[in-house]
């Protein structure tokens, strides 16, 4: 920061010390945001799977058999 003649902070130090901040949380929002977004997606790729599979395996549990026999 410079400091002014009189050794005071100006309002333009405060400014430009609060964009540089604004700026490296922008960037570490995109970065969070990006994560979130891969880690929401393979959650949902889960979900769908395990549901696929529970469902397939009730469903052959629960499926009736007919057997077929000749007489005679």
């Amino acid at each position: 920061m410079t400091l002014v003649d009189n050794g005071q902070i100006s309002r333009s130090d405060i400014e430009n010390k609060l964009r540089e901040i604004r700026g490296d949380v922008d960037t570490a929002t995109e970065s969070a945001k990006s994560v979130g977004l891969i880690v929401t997606v393979a959650v949902v790729v889960a979900v769908v799977g395990l549901a696929f599979l529970s469902g397939r395996r009730r469903g052959r549990k629960m499926a009736t058999v007919v057997e077929i026999r000749r007489v005679g």
